[in-house]
């Protein structure tokens, strides 16, 4: 089942274990840091751009992100 608390936190730990900033992500995929702040907190969503560039960003899959899979694969 799919739940926006598994998004925040994968989002969230990915952030920190790439050793970035939320600015530093906001940059890469052309957000505000208050918007990165405001979608790991799951006061907000993000289109499929976004989650699109987020998944390019971290070369993990969507599926990962989404809480369909439990392994962070890279994109193919």
């Amino acid at each position: 089942m799919l739940h926006k608390d598994v998004f925040c936190i994968r989002l969230k730990k990915l952030r920190k274990a790439g050793g970035e900033q939320q600015k530093d992500l906001a940059e890469a995929i052309g957000l505000s840091q208050t918007q990165i702040s405001a979608i790991e907190n799951g006061k907000q969503g993000t289109s499929f751009d976004k989650l699109a560039a987020i998944c390019q960003h971290y070369n993990v899959s969507a599926d990962y992100l989404l809480g369909l899979i439990d392994e962070p694969r890279p994109l193919s």
